[in-house]
């Protein structure tokens, strides 16, 4: 790996404690000023906005700025960001719509510091398929560890403190992330397009997802996918409550035994999408996640819910490494932030879908009707894919963007669209 992979992926671990310390606290920074439920999801609610807003934007945006600026300029702005809540906080004037607001901003950050990390790795990486999974699993995996196990007890901790204090330790991790990021080796722009309006180029880049039926399939399976796991989550403590006499803590366990097995699909993706081919193993872990919700929903007892949602997280853990990988090796430099940023607005704009679904579902029927809808919906959704996402049409795309980016060879046309007539 080069020497570079090794402080972004530093960089990255130390945002992704940050993240997870205010993931934990900025709901209970609320709570501590209401305890009205409509303003809570106002402030959970902010983060996301963003994305349904200005996703396919942001990643036109994206693929028109350096990657590298664009990161540690994101991360330095949302240091100085949070400056503002803890300043409300010494001054005792923190409110809702102030702490809505920074998680609107802070989200908006995300959104251009995460599209520019996916584009700028695939050059960092000199597009080499292996080289990507392997990154992809670092830091997925560690990820996963900083804001899944260690940033949410680290932000009750710190809250216990005084309320400024995960807010300070989220800055500071923004800060080192940002100098970090300063020092990567600056990568060239790729060819500049012709000069379009940003929200035809933002067209154009939905338009080659869309157009593309492997970039498709692979968009396909995390919006579907979020509104099964959507549906799940939203009545999963009162399944677990109700149906599996978990108690608080209990409940605390079942979700580390989900983040478990997320760290193990990411440790194993590599390994999967050698001996099965990128194509299968996909499917092979999209089903298998959909098999685990249903063994989630049948579950007798607190151990084998565990054990379904440890495979579920595995499932998981694997697909979010080996898509994002094959999407980074296949995609044109110029695209990137395009298509990084359309499959990421796709699976966000699922979410309340999936949430509202869940619901619905629980209260006209029973608990664990979400649960089992979402297995169907998740088996369904991998034999739709299938096709989509084959080891055949995995090869063929791969071979497209190696000749691709070999010196004097055309683009290909069955990986590009064929004119800018189609893209508009």
């Amino acid at each position: 790996m080069p020497t570079g992979f090794g402080r972004l992926w530093t960089a990255q671990t130390v945002s992704s404690l940050g993240d997870g310390v205010t993931h934990a606290a900025l709901p209970l920074l609320a709570l501590t000023l209401t305890r009205d439920p409509m303003a809570l999801a106002v402030v959970a609610a902010a983060g996301t906005l963003p994305w349904l807003l200005f996703g396919v934007l942001g990643g036109a945006l994206v693929d028109r700025w350096d990657r590298r600026r664009t990161m540690w300029v994101t991360d330095a702005a949302r240091a100085v960001l949070l400056v503002i809540p803890v300043g409300a906080v010494v001054l005792d004037v923190l409110s809702i719509p102030l702490l809505a607001g920074v998680a609107f901003l802070l989200g908006l950050g995300g959104l251009f510091f995460d599209t520019a990390a996916t584009a700028y790795l695939p050059d960092l990486l000199r597009r080499d398929p292996a080289l990507l999974e392997r990154a992809n699993s670092r830091l997925r995996g560690a990820q996963t560890a900083m804001s899944g196990f260690a940033g949410p007890p680290a932000g009750s901790a710190l809250l216990a403190l005084g309320r400024a204090f995960p807010l300070l330790a989220d800055a500071v991790s923004f800060l080192f992330s940002a100098l970090l990021v300063r020092t990567l080796p600056a990568m060239p722009r790729p060819v500049p397009e012709v000069r379009e309006s940003l929200l035809r180029q933002a067209r154009a880049g939905a338009s080659y997802v869309f157009r593309n039926r492997l970039l498709l399939g692979l968009a396909l399976r995390p919006a579907v996918g979020n509104i099964a796991f959507l549906a799940v989550e939203t009545v999963l403590a009162l399944f677990a409550h109700d149906r599996l006499g978990i108690d608080t803590y209990g409940f605390g366990l079942l979700l580390t035994a989900e983040a478990t097995g997320g760290l193990l699909g990411a440790g194993i993706a590599s390994f999967l999408g050698r001996r099965l081919g990128t194509g299968t193993a996909l499917t092979c872990t999209a089903a298998v996640e959909g098999l685990a919700i249903l063994g989630l929903a049948a579950a007798p007892n607190p151990y084998a819910a565990g054990l379904a949602l440890a495979v579920c997280g595995a499932g998981m853990g694997a697909t979010m490494v080996l898509a994002p990988s094959l999407r980074q090796a296949i995609v044109p430099a110029h695209l990137m932030g395009r298509v990084a940023s359309t499959s990421r607005m796709l699976a966000m704009c699922a979410a309340p879908i999936g949430a509202l679904l869940g619901g619905w579902l629980a209260t006209t029927y029973d608990i664990r009707t979400p649960l089992y809808a979402a297995g169907v919906l998740l088996l369904a959704m991998t034999a739709v894919t299938a096709s989509m996402t084959s080891n055949r049409r995995v090869d063929a795309a791969l071979r497209a963007a190696a000749q691709a980016d070999s010196p004097g060879h055309p683009t290909p046309k069955d990986l590009v669209p064929e004119s800018a007539a189609d893209l508009s």
